[in-house]
């Protein structure tokens, strides 16, 4: 049952001059597309081999003993296929500059670092991109070679993100993870030492134990932990139980709703305390550090999704299409050889946008422009108007100095909120 929300704040009769004009009128004219200028375009590089399937992971991941016969990564095999997979896409996006690349999977850092440098080398001859801009690698501590860490940074990736989840042995027991606290730890203290002052610590709340579920006080004891090492970045979830997962087939005990409230309350608290910024539902970092990459995505920019399973948003001059790669290692790399890797493309109905649009932008804390509305999408605000004043009357939305955000009792109910822009609300 959804909750009852109750207005707090009257219908907003005129939020900006002029543009309620009409509004009423549902004329298809208004959904007609015309970009200004195109949004910022990202690179989503995706390895999809990891050393072992943990259970409550529902991404596009697959134990490297599934890669070939024997057990050994395709590797330059399959950045044969990223290559050809990109080349497929180049007159899509020609002449465009990427703003951030990021290698996702999976583990990538299976992958030796003469490959990535390869990989990153053909990128930076088919697309601009500063070398000083953000280049991610996500890495896992169980599978991460410190030997390996120069050769990275030499490849050009400057930023790591680090799947701790926890520094609890019994917790990542549970959670089936291969590292244990003392080798996540090693890694962090060997990424800072090879260089990276930019790193990210991935950790999670609301975990199972052997015996007891997890407690605040062991929560905010993994949260210390990972501050001691005074990361620019911090991304923290809630464990949930993700569909067609092995939890989701057989749940661990977890702790209860009300007892993940309360951990929840005490782990912003303390980041608040150590002056990390809540810029996103599920983001910290210090001030200016924000992720560049993830950033783009909720704002609600362009990204090319390169790699199994990888999902595109590419803005034409008229329309916006989506695409999905085939999800099976072989069969993409296979099918990216041939010259078309794609499962889907599909053109974005302009209608759809509005929802779209929203259910990025409002996980960002403090919102975005309202002019970033029609950058982003092609749209006039007028398309978006509907949704902002049954907000207010709501009040789930403020506009503030043309700044579109969520309240307070948005934040506590963003479903709500984001389905007051869905084409049938």
């Amino acid at each position: 049952m959804k909750p009852s929300l109750t207005a707090t704040s009257p219908p907003a009769t005129r939020l900006i001059d002029g543009l309620t004009t009409g509004l009423k009128n549902s004329a298809d004219s208004k959904w007609v597309q015309q970009f200004s200028t195109l949004p910022p375009l990202a690179l989503y590089i995706h390895l999809p081999w990891c050393e072992h399937k943990c259970p409550y992971c529902d991404f596009n991941s697959h134990p490297a003993s599934s890669a070939s016969a024997d057990g050994s990564l395709p590797q330059q095999g399959y950045i044969d296929a990223l290559i050809a997979d990109l080349d497929s896409h180049l007159p899509q996006i020609w002449g465009r500059t990427l703003t951030t690349i990021f290698i996702g999977g999976g583990t990538p850092s299976l992958f030796s670092p003469a490959v990535i440098d390869r990989l990153l080398s053909e990128v930076r001859q088919r697309l601009p991109f500063n070398d000083l801009n953000e280049v991610t690698m996500e890495a896992n501590p169980g599978a991460l070679e410190q030997s390996k860490l120069p050769g990275f940074r030499q490849a050009g990736i400057n930023r790591l993100s680090l799947g701790v989840q926890s520094f609890n042995d019994d917790a990542l027991k549970q959670l089936g993870r291969i590292h244990d606290a003392a080798q996540a730890q090693k890694a962090i203290e060997a990424a800072q030492t090879a260089g990276f002052n930019s790193f990210n610590i991935d950790l999670m709340f609301g975990l199972p134990g052997e015996s007891n579920t997890q407690t605040i006080d062991q929560a905010i004891t993994d949260l210390t932990t990972a501050l001691s090492y005074d990361p620019a970045h911090l991304s923290l979830y809630q464990l949930t139980l993700e569909p067609n997962t092995a939890f989701a087939k057989q749940p661990p005990a977890l702790p209860d709703d009300d007892l993940i409230a309360d951990m929840q309350t005490a782990l912003h608290q303390q980041l608040a305390d150590s002056e990390y910024q809540h810029y996103e539902v599920s983001a910290f970092s210090k001030p200016n550090l924000a992720c560049k990459h993830n950033a783009n995505y909720w704002q609600f920019g362009d990204y090319l999704g390169i790699g199994a399973g990888a999902h595109s948003k590419i803005s034409c001059a008229d329309k916006i299409i989506r695409e999905r790669k085939i999800k099976d290692p072989l069969r993409y790399q296979s099918a990216a050889l041939k010259g078309d890797g794609r499962a889907e493309s599909r053109q974005v109905d302009p209608k759809e946008l509005p929802f779209e649009f929203m259910l990025n932008a409002m996980r960002l804390q403090q919102g975005v422009p309202l002019s970033l509305f029609g950058k982003q999408t092609g749209l006039p605000l007028t398309t978006l108007l509907p949704g902002i004043e049954r907000g207010r009357e709501l009040g789930l939305i403020e506009v503030d100095n043309q700044q579109l955000m969520p309240t307070q009792q948005g934040h506590q109910y963003l479903n709500n909120l984001i389905e007051l822009f869905l084409p049938d609300a």
